[in-house]
């Protein structure tokens, strides 16, 4: 990316997209490219400032989201989860969240949200984790749930307090403030002590969803 003119190539790795929707971009002027006979070329500064441009708008119509569960969250993305460690309660929950079509790379996803958990630790009190990534390869803002039937001991908490209730939220890289939104939704709402009480007594995965939709 050094070069002022770029190839498709080039663009593709720096958008991390795949060198066809580059291409196909080009040929429909989306981008603003140029030809050198038949082969596409692309000014290094006009990409950069396309690139902002589209962050901002998306930044723009991500701030008049209101965060919605039905938008994020289907009732088969909610499971009762048996295992007593971080790690593998963790790798279940990535699986299913892994479903939604939203979600392109399953690998990938577990292994970001691996690393994420080894930074810092995801809870936040309460008996509440809410493990999170942004990702290329995931193309819209989309929630899984999980429900520890024995609560986990080996996250790092704020209060000492048993983690029983993952929320894990996968993003497109550019949702940055769509992102940031449904976190703090859901960590304002996980504050109600009836709420959590009742998520973790709940007898069926669809009673927690429920729950989750009247909160």
């Amino acid at each position: 990316m050094e070069d002022d003119i770029l190839t498709i190539e080039e663009v593709a790795k720096y958008l991390r997209v795949s060198d066809r929707t580059v291409y196909d971009w080009a040929q429909k002027g989306e981008i603003p490219a140029g030809k050198i006979g038949t082969v596409w070329r692309f000014k290094k500064s006009e990409v950069e400032n396309w690139v902002n441009a589209r962050l901002s708008s998306d930044t723009t119509k991500q701030a008049q989201i209101q965060v919605q569960v039905r938008n994020v969250l289907s009732p088969e993305r909610v499971i009762f989860i048996n295992h007593t460690t971080k790690h593998d309660a963790l790798v279940e929950l990535a699986q299913v969240l892994a479903t939604a079509p939203q979600v392109k790379n399953e690998q990938e996803l577990t292994t970001e949200i691996l690393k994420r958990e080894e930074l810092m630790s995801t809870a936040i009190g309460r008996g509440i984790a809410i493990p999170h990534v942004r990702l290329s390869s995931v193309t819209d803002l989309v929630m899984a749930v999980g429900i520890c039937k024995k609560p986990l001991e080996d996250f790092q908490t704020i209060d000492d307090e048993k983690v029983n209730l993952l929320f894990m939220i996968a993003a497109a890289y550019n949702q940055h403030s769509y992102y940031l939104k449904t976190i703090s939704h859901f960590s304002a709402k996980l504050k109600k002590n009836d709420l959590r009480q009742a998520m973790t007594q709940a007898a069926t995965e669809k009673e927690v969803y429920d729950l989750l939709l009247k909160a």
